[in-house]
């Protein structure tokens, strides 16, 4: 068959080794690094606590990754997790399972779209005021502008169209975003080296107090464990690597598959270190902080033409999540269509694009709706996407290593490295991470409204898995009396 056919699951087998890189990678890094490096040296007391404690959250996540790409190169199927769970723990642990990833991800399409919109009216409309002339309403002391929704709402027709044409054209779309955020690397790589020097770095640690945080810490130990807490929501995106799996092409390598995912989770490690790195030594980093979008300004104030080089990729940065997630997601709902779980027009597959039609609706109008929400938004879906992602990546974990005692002889392309004991630090690197995002004393505790959040999304998931359940035994019922 070839790669561009249609394989019997009714998607399109054309994803190559680099385009599952690529969408992991660039689901990973997003804009967070621009929008976010400041308020991470704050967190940890100095630019050097940030950066022990990506690379730890990096090599934290490692296991959990080597979990999912043995568990997807055994059974390269859309949306897998649902599957995994569903084999070991039964298919009401899978369905929460699947809903919690879902809500994990598909949160982060309407996410990146308020990302782009607060870069055009804020730094863009500074330049260009006329931007943020039509002021349309204000949400949650947020202000939200014509101009800047219009053009925030054109980059998401983009994104909606490119995943409703099929996987190839998001993952072009994908390859171009990665070497777009490469080049804003080394662009500020380039900056650091002629205008900065390593001594920017120091103090190692110090409170201080930004505009929009403060050190909670009060030792650079505290500190790194205060950034280490968040970094699972910077790192999530590596798991939309395993979700399109069902559309890896023919012929596929599926042990350098399993590799991939703990290949981009070390290459995002490392692009976060050097990003927190270069931008701290621009400016003494105790000055860099000052200022809302610190990356952004301290350029403003080097050179214009670089300012608005950098700027226009981390406008472009947000549409990489965004297009990763709208596909991971979009797999995982087709999953939980295919078993059952949610409506079986969520089973459905376009016999033309290969793509899930009735998820790729649902996901279009919820990430339509992001440029209307107001940056203030912003914050509460991020940490309530960190607790839903780690909790599915735990049960994973979990999964993977029941598999191994249920399942001993199915194929394994690739194992996790440490056999079962690496995959039982999975399964305590992810308890770790959900125990700091519930514990109310984490400095990552979510709060009430974000816990609002996730009892609402549960109580909906649970209310469609009942009428689901209800209605298949209607089905059952009508179909006997029939006989």
């Amino acid at each position: 068959m070839a790669n561009s056919e249609v394989g019997s699951g009714g998607m399109k087998k054309t994803l190559s080794i680099w385009n599952f890189f690529t969408i992991g990678f660039g689901a990973i890094i997003g804009t967070g690094w621009v929008l976010m490096v400041g308020d991470w040296m704050i967190l940890g007391g100095g630019p050097i606590a940030a950066m022990i404690a990506f690379l730890l959250g990096a090599i934290f996540l490692l296991p959990i990754g080597a979990v999912f790409g043995e568990l997807t190169a055994a059974i390269p199927i859309s949306g897998g997790i649902v599957e995994y769970v569903d084999r070991t723990y039964g298919n009401t642990a899978s369905f929460v399972t699947g809903w919690f990833l879902a809500l994990g991800n598909a949160i982060l399409c309407p996410w990146e779209a308020i990302a782009i919109s607060t870069l055009i009216s804020e730094l863009f409309g500074d330049l260009l005021p006329i931007l943020r002339s039509v002021k349309l309403y204000s949400i949650l002391g947020a202000d939200v502008y014509l101009f800047p929704t219009i053009i925030t709402l054109l980059f998401v027709f983009y994104v909606i169209a490119q995943n409703f044409s099929g996987a190839s054209a998001a993952a072009k779309l994908q390859a171009f975003l990665t070497k777009a955020l490469l080049c804003g690397m080394l662009l500020a790589m380039f900056i650091s080296l002629i205008k900065g020097g390593p001594s920017n770095i120091f103090p190692v640690f110090t409170l201080v107090e930004g505009p929009t945080t403060a050190t909670s810490a009060t030792n650079m130990l505290g500190g790194i464990i205060s950034v280490l807490v968040i970094t699972p929501f910077f790192y999530a995106g590596f798991d939309t690597i395993p979700q399109q799996a069902e559309e890896a092409s023919d012929g596929l390598d599926w042990n350098k598959f399993g590799k991939v995912i703990s290949l981009a989770l070390l290459a995002s490690g490392v692009f976060y270190m050097i990003c927190i790195y270069s931008f701290s030594s621009i400016i003494p980093w105790t000055e860099f902080i000052k200022s809302p979008i610190p990356a952004l300004a301290c350029l403003k104030n080097i050179n214009i033409v670089l300012y608005v080089i950098m700027l226009s990729i981390a406008t472009l940065g947000p549409m990489g999540p965004m297009n990763s997630f709208y596909g991971a997601t979009s797999r995982i709902m087709l999953a939980m269509g295919r078993k059952g779980q949610l409506s079986a027009a969520f089973a459905k597959v376009d016999p033309v694009t290969g793509t899930p039609k009735t998820a790729n609706i649902l996901l279009a109008v919820l990430t339509i709706i992001g440029p209307f929400l107001g940056k203030k938004m912003l914050l509460p879906l991020t940490n309530v996407s960190a607790l839903a992602f780690i909790i599915a990546c735990t049960m994973v974990s979990f999964a993977c290593y029941k598999m191994r005692n249920t399942e001993p002889n199915l194929p394994r392309p690739y194992k996790v490295p440490g056999g079962k004991l690496g995959i039982g630090m999975a399964c305590l690197a992810g308890m770790i991470i959900v125990l700091l995002l519930v514990v109310p004393s984490s400095p990552a505790a979510l709060n009430q409204v974000e816990w609002s959040i996730v009892g609402g999304w549960l109580a909906l998931g649970l209310l469609l898995k009942v009428l689901q359940s209800k209605h298949a035994c209607n089905k059952v019922n009508k179909s006997s009396n029939n006989q």
